[in-house]
């Protein structure tokens, strides 16, 4: 029979281990606990304070049934000798029916060396113990026939370059957001070597033709000095090609080329500025002169304590 509960309690131990082999790299309930909506939340909420006071009316059903037990016991002495079903789960299950101190089954228990005239008992494991032993054995099972035998579950290298497909797949997607978000407002110089040489094709194919390849202004202005027509910031540029000039023939190439491609164009422009083109436009316009922020976090020559020197 023991033996039969020990299986039993083993089984049941690897049937709760089985969850622990169904997670997978991201930790899908979080996720999803993440996307829950407010009225999600307040019902999940509800449940688990559902679950409390149960737990809770649980608890209490049980100190009731103790409660009671111990005053029936005392008007009646004659059940007090009988073990409740506490007191008998833990002698089955938890502590161990254990030899009576001073009885000969102890004395037989004996083991053949002492100390001090203090000798040992051989007595077995405790229950409770001896089943988490069980238990241990049957997840070493189940864990070695899942992952080594079976091939089920991934090993840790195997996460590990999954979370890298992963994370590439994410990045690649927060560039294309990135990208997609880049407007007049929004766009920077891109002054990196794989930007720029994307953006001098882009110039060479769609501009060159009024611009001339060098920049130095054909039917369209020269844009290698300082004056600008619609001015010679990153945003001005990005704006002109984006919507283009239909008054002056320029057409908007905003169907014809993405946010970074006109991001790259448009810092490539910019790198014209004060080359030297063979045959340059007069220039048109005014002259750009870029505006320096001063920090709004900047102190004063009197915050400073600097004063004037004496001449």
């Amino acid at each position: 029979m023991k033996k039969f509960k020990a299986i039993i309690l083993m089984m049941l131990g690897m049937l709760l281990c089985i969850p622990s082999f169904a997670q997978t790299s991201e930790l899908q309930w979080v996720e999803e606990f993440k996307q829950m909506d407010s009225s999600q939340l307040t019902l999940l909420v509800i449940v688990a304070i559902i679950l409390g006071v149960i737990l809770i009316l649980l608890v209490l059903m049980i100190y009731l049934m103790t409660f009671m037990s111990a005053v029936f016991k005392k008007q009646n002495p004659e059940l007090a000798d009988e073990p409740t079903w506490w007191e008998e789960f833990k002698l089955n299950y938890i502590v161990g029916r254990m030899k009576p101190v001073g009885s000969k089954e102890e004395k037989d228990l004996q083991l053949d060396h002492s100390y001090d005239g203090i000798v040992e008992l051989d007595n077995h494991m405790p229950p409770w113990l001896a089943n988490v032993f069980y238990l241990t054995i049957g997840f070493a099972v189940v864990y070695f026939t899942y992952y080594s035998v079976l091939g089920l579950g991934l090993t840790q290298a195997e996460e590990y370059e999954e979370e890298l497909r992963v994370a590439s797949i994410q990045i690649e997607a927060f560039k294309a957001k990135a990208e997609s978000d880049i407007d007049e407002t929004t766009v920077v110089f891109d002054a990196t070597r794989e930007a720029l040489t994307v953006g001098k094709k882009i110039y060479d194919s769609n501009c060159a033709a009024c611009h001339a390849s060098d920049g130095g202004g054909g039917v369209g202005p020269n844009l290698t000095d300082e004056y600008w027509i619609h001015g010679g910031s990153i945003e001005d540029i990005f704006k002109v090609v984006k919507y283009g000039v239909v008054e002056k023939g320029m057409i908007p190439w905003e169907d014809q080329l993405s946010p970074i491609e006109m991001q790259q164009v448009s810092s490539y422009i910019m790198t014209l500025t004060n080359t030297t083109p063979a045959n340059p436009k007069d220039p048109q316009g005014d002259k750009y002169e870029p505006i320096i922020e001063e920090p709004t976090d900047a102190l004063t020559e009197e915050e400073l304590g600097v004063e004037e020197a004496d001449q």
